[in-house]
């Protein structure tokens, strides 16, 4: 924006240097011929004024032409009897239509001659006076180095003018583009130092009350969900005491198991609505390990609905770049939508794999009747009437490690839902 600014400005001047010193420079030129030429015709007229009685007196006229031939223009008569007096010079055709009587100036090579007809007894005589080049455009070249000089002068007062001007402007608006940024990853502390121009001290302004608006509505939120998830608590411990009331230990046990998950899965709501994404420090997992773990929790309900369960995981760690909380959640979403969408003793599989461009996919797949329709993975989204959040759950686990989720169909022609994430370190 800065070298935008500038270049305008270069632009504007350049045009307005075109506009005006290039007529002064072609009026300096002319100025000059006209002085020239003035000098010339001044030189003829005054020898003219010998020239007409000649006969009578030679030496007056040769003693005019001396005092105007000590300057760089030469001056010669041209004597109706076809002698020359003065300077040296050849009869041209200009000098042969000024014998006619007609006054006239002529270009000739090397510069102008002045041509005067003086009339006499004896003929006509020509008074010719040669205006060099050289002083023709005495002075011009001085003139335009002046005008060139007036002209970088006023360049260079643009540059430094415009450069400083457009510092001023560029660095409010530097300022509000990192305010932007830093509060669209997630820094809603940051604000802007209103400056600049007034419509951009105005948008700094609004920013800053945007920044302040939105902050407010995402601690609103997040108490509520806070408070949302504490008021489980209370059903949770009912359904604890009616679980430690079991006769069966086995079943008890079981069931007192499952509520300390729940109790577990209660207070990582609570803990990620107090803390904002950007304040979790970045953790891994074994995504291989995660993976036996839950094949295990969902074996036992698999076995009840007569589904088989297909499981192939690498022995070796396989880090991806979330925790195992995360991931364990987005795979049970993606294995909740098995049992929830496809009919009892559907099989399913759940794999582990590492491509040979070191990403990690994990794979959930099924023998159901697949996906019903497009952007399933977009929160709110769903094909069978559900909330449709699992998918985005597991969506922004997948982009938190750096990957996607990708949505197929199977071998089978069932659903193939995969998290594709690169290795971590």
């Amino acid at each position: 924006m800065r070298r935008l600014l500038v270049r305008y400005g270069l632009a504007m001047t350049s045009v307005m240097l075109v506009a005006f010193l290039v007529p002064l420079g072609v009026l300096a030129r002319t100025l000059a011929h006209e002085r020239a030429l003035a000098a010339g015709r001044q030189d003829a007229q005054s020898v003219a004024v010998f020239a007409g009685g000649v006969t009578q007196d030679r030496s007056r006229l040769e003693a005019a032409l001396l005092s105007v031939n000590d300057s760089p223009r030469s001056t010669s008569v041209f004597l109706p009897d076809g002698s020359v007096a003065g300077a040296p010079a050849a009869v041209s055709p200009s000098t042969q239509l000024a014998a006619l009587g007609r006054a006239l100036t002529a270009s000739t090579p090397g510069g102008v001659e002045v041509l005067l007809p003086v009339a006499g007894s004896t003929g006509v005589a020509v008074v010719r006076t040669f205006v060099p080049d050289s002083e023709l455009n005495q002075g011009v070249q001085q003139s335009w180095l002046v005008l060139a000089g007036v002209g970088a002068l006023l360049i260079l007062v643009t540059v430094f003018a415009g450069d400083r001007i457009a510092a001023r402007l560029s660095r409010s608006v530097l300022d509000l583009s990192h305010v932007a940024e830093r509060l669209g990853g997630g820094d809603l502390t940051a604000r802007v130092d209103p400056s600049g121009p007034p419509e951009v001290a105005s948008v700094g302004r609004v920013l800053n009350g945007l920044g302040a608006r939105v902050a407010g509505l995402l601690t609103a939120e997040r108490e509520l969900v806070a408070d949302l998830s504490h008021r489980l608590r209370t059903p949770i411990t009912a359904l604890r005491l009616d679980v430690e009331t079991l006769a069966d230990s086995h079943e008890r046990d079981r069931m007192t198991a499952h509520v300390d998950d729940l109790v577990g899965a209660v207070d990582a709501v609570v803990w990620a609505a107090r803390h904002p994404s950007h304040d979790v420090p970045p953790s891994t997992c074994d995504a291989a390990a995660v993976v036996r773990e839950r094949a295990r929790f969902w074996g036992v309900l698999a076995a009840d609905q007569g589904r088989d369960l297909r499981v192939d995981v690498p022995a070796d760690a396989v880090v991806v770049g979330v925790s195992s909380d995360e991931l364990g959640a987005a795979l049970d979403a993606l294995v909740d939508n098995v049992f929830s969408h496809t009919p009892a003793s559907t099989a399913f599989g759940l794999a582990v794999r590492v491509t040979r461009e070191r990403t990690v996919q994990v794979i959930v797949d099924d023998d159901g009747p697949g996906f019903e329709g497009e952007h399933l993975a977009e929160r709110g989204r769903s094909g069978a009437g559900s909330t449709g959040i699992g998918l985005d759950v597991a969506r922004r686990t997948a982009e938190r490690g750096g990957g996607r989720l990708v949505l197929a169909s199977g071998a089978s022609g069932g659903a193939r839902m995969v998290l594709e994430m690169p290795v971590a370190a």
